[in-house]
């Protein structure tokens, strides 16, 4: 199967989090492995893990000081390759997170272009004597004076993360041995991080400003030549696995920007957070979105489906608001309609958003700088913890609940969120049941043959697959204009006549049509 993604379902694994094996409190390789069953009896065809590299981890390992070490924290080579054994026996692939956007301040690369403005790695980075007005995407300015050689570098996300400079070949090559280490050590494809911020200008102009006087990200993403490059790295990921799969973050909330970086052949896929990191549910924002996607993404190609993420509040306390029956929908979304599906870990099982109560129990650099930045401006522990919060990761990233063992023996690195009751069964019942449909129907290749809305009700079809997901408090009714054949899967029972389908609130209902 040339583009075996098609018919996938991807299971995002924050590393730290999903299972300790050797008692220490961090999720580990060892863990992962020992849960594999789990996941094969869900039914994933494929594992995002997030970064396993040795770091600082100043980001929770998106700062990455050796791109060929595994953190400790996370087990050894061994450990490593046992799991990518064990997962390809079960027919599951496994992705990994790449970050090439940057690296961390205590990578090699960054000391040694740190130590003089001589240095032979000096333009592996961005020196300059004079900083534009860039601010970081975590706020602040995005540009570090450094004291020994006088000059300034730049750092998209947090100081300690100082971007590589991607005019320079010699950084492209050694990105290139790095991208080859990992394929033949068996990993299946890469996620690669904010790809479209690679710095290629040789100008840096200012980013504009809006009637707010906040700056807009505009020169310092999506930069002449990135197609380009990027295009270069899927060819030499395709060169040495032809079966590679890529999958680009993209910053930018431009949907036909985002849906550019999967055409032409510069990456498989791109994920859209117009679509997966809403703030609060709404049914005609959702379907709209749907509707945009399937316009622009034409011929071969396809979107993403998600609506969780390390990055994100859980969906269970996002967007179900607590209701199991809307999470059953949004499971339904995710894997019946167009596009290639990714679950974040523990929301099969309806885990809710991790609240944390006192800076020291926040891991999460963009939370500890929130909450720093709140201070400053005069505001009291309580408001800057509120605002910790909000602005916090770390919602997402508690440690997955295990029905009947601990995530641990001991106190985990990070604290445990608010344990689920019994919706913990019926939901990854349902997840089951949804992803064994993708299995056995053919409707993951087909294009929609509708979809409409109806008040609070999406419905569409895919080959002989008619989906009704009715969002509302109150039964909605819809002209028969189909051939039942019988109903493959519900959560709770339509009622049909041969004029017309009836769907009860907070059903997700999947029916056989000829």
């Amino acid at each position: 199967m040339e583009k075996w993604w098609k018919e996938t379902v991807f299971y995002e694994i924050y590393m730290p989090s999903f299972k300790d094996g050797n008692g220490d409190g961090i999720g580990d390789f060892i863990g992962l492995t020992n849960k594999l069953d789990y996941l094969s009896e869900l039914g994933i065809g494929a594992i995002w893990l997030t970064p396993f590299y040795q770091s600082p981890r100043i980001d929770n390992g998106y700062d990455i000081s050796d791109y060929y070490s595994i953190d400790p924290i996370f087990g050894s080579d061994e450990d490593l390759e046992r799991f990518i054994e064990e997962a390809h026996k079960r027919n599951i692939r496994v992705i990994a997170d790449l970050v090439i956007n940057h690296t961390s301040t205590e990578h090699q690369w960054f000391k040694e272009s740190a130590s003089s403005r001589d240095s032979a790695k000096r333009d592996w980075y961005i020196w300059k004597d004079t900083p534009n007005n860039w601010e970081s995407f975590f706020g602040g300015s995005a540009w570090e004076y450094d004291q020994r050689t006088e000059q300034y570098y730049y750092h998209s996300f947090a100081k300690e993360q100082a971007d590589l400079n991607w005019r320079n070949p010699e950084v492209k090559q050694e990105i290139f041995k790095v991208i080859e280490y990992w394929l033949l050590k068996g990993f299946d494809g890469f996620r690669l991080d904010v790809i479209n911020n690679l710095t290629l200008g040789e100008t840096f102009p200012d980013n504009p400003t809006d009637e707010n006087g906040e700056q807009i990200h505009l020169m310092d993403k999506d930069q002449e030549g990135i197609r380009d490059i990027l295009s270069e790295i899927n060819a030499f990921i395709k060169k040495i696995n032809p079966k590679a799969f890529t999958v680009g973050e993209i910053s930018s909330d431009d949907l036909e920007t985002i849906a550019k970086y999967s055409e032409d052949n510069i990456l498989d896929v791109t994920f859209n957070f117009n679509f997966g990191s809403v703030e609060a549910f709404k049914v005609e924002k959702v379907f709209n979105e749907l509707k945009r996607m399937d316009d622009i993404y034409q011929s071969d190609r396809d979107p993403t489906l998600f609506f969780g993420s390390h990055d994100m509040g859980r969906l269970w306390s996002r967007l179900a608001n607590g209701n199991i029956g809307q999470a059953e929908l949004l499971a339904t979304l995710i894997l019946t309609a167009k596009g290639v599906p990714f679950l974040y870990f523990g929301d099969e099982i309806g885990m809710e958003d991790l609240v944390q109560h006192s800076i020291e129990e926040f891991r999460d650099i963009q939370a500890i700088m929130s909450y720093r930045l709140a201070l400053e401006n005069g505001e009291d522990i309580q408001e800057a913890i509120m605002k910790a919060n909000k602005a916090s990761r770390d919602k997402a990233r508690a440690p997955m609940q295990w029905e009947n063992e601990p995530f641990s023996p001991v106190e985990p690195w990070i604290p445990e969120a608010k344990r689920v009751d019994g919706r913990g069964q019926r939901l990854f019942s349902f997840y089951k049941k949804l992803i064994r449909l993708r299995e056995i129907d053919d409707f993951c290749y087909a294009p929609y043959k509708h979809l409409e809305i109806v008040n609070n009700l999406i419905y569409y079809q895919r080959g002989n697959c008619l989906f009704f997901l009715n969002f509302g408090e109150e039964s909605e009714t819809v002209e028969n204009d189909w051939e039942i054949d019988g109903m493959l899967l519900s959560n709770v029972s339509p009622k049909w006549t041969q004029s017309e389908i009836e769907i009860p609130e907070h059903a997700a209902v999947i029916l056989a049509v000829n």
